[in-house]
């Protein structure tokens, strides 16, 4: 049921979505050229990896030019690309890995691989029992002001619990948030 539930609002966002998807495409290779998609590696269900698609926010190379932690005031980060990211449009491709069924709707965030180092073993596993989403528990409760820690708790207690009645209240929490009319 989840993964139909998936597939269906993925083509539906996709479709309603179109013209912010070309707008944020055309955005882009004006402004640095091509490509206009990022892929980075990323673990998913069951701990395989997969190519995770955003928008390309930075400078062509970014890795090149230096490991920076991405912060507010990272030079790689183009003008458009600090718009995509403030108004989450850079994580719109995702719902072509939804589609493809590396990711969820609603999950855990992708963590890269290297990040396995930093769980216990039995979270790491709990984490990778699920699908991996474009927004999560933390995402909609939280958003960017939650601690390491905290979001880690947010994913452990959705992976624990996943369903549909769970997804449909999260999405409705990210909604809010991204338009400013939700509350944490």
């Amino acid at each position: 049921m989840k993964r139909l539930f998936d597939i269906l609002g993925a083509l539906a966002a996709l479709v309603v979505l179109s013209p912010i998807l070309l707008l944020a495409a055309a955005a882009v290779a004006l402004e640095s050229g091509s490509p206009v998609l990022f892929r980075q590696q990323r673990v998913g269900l069951g701990g395989h990896t997969f190519q995770m698609l955003k928008f390309r926010s930075m400078v062509r190379d970014a890795a090149r030019i230096g490991p920076w932690f991405t912060s507010g005031d990272d030079p790689r980060i183009t003008r458009v690309g600090r718009f995509l990211r403030r108004s989450s449009i850079d994580e719109l491709p995702q719902l072509l890995n939804v589609l493809r069924g590396d990711m969820s709707l609603v999950g855990p965030r992708p963590d890269v691989p290297a990040q396995q180092a930093l769980y216990r073993p039995e979270d790491w596993a709990l984490r990778c029992s699920v699908r991996p989403g474009i927004t999560g528990l933390a995402q909609a409760t939280m958003r960017s002001e939650a601690t390491p820690e905290q979001r880690l708790a947010a994913d452990l207690a959705y992976a624990s619990n996943p369903g549909l009645a769970s997804d449909l209240r999260i999405l409705v929490l990210t909604l809010g948030r991204l338009t400013g009319k939700g509350s944490n």
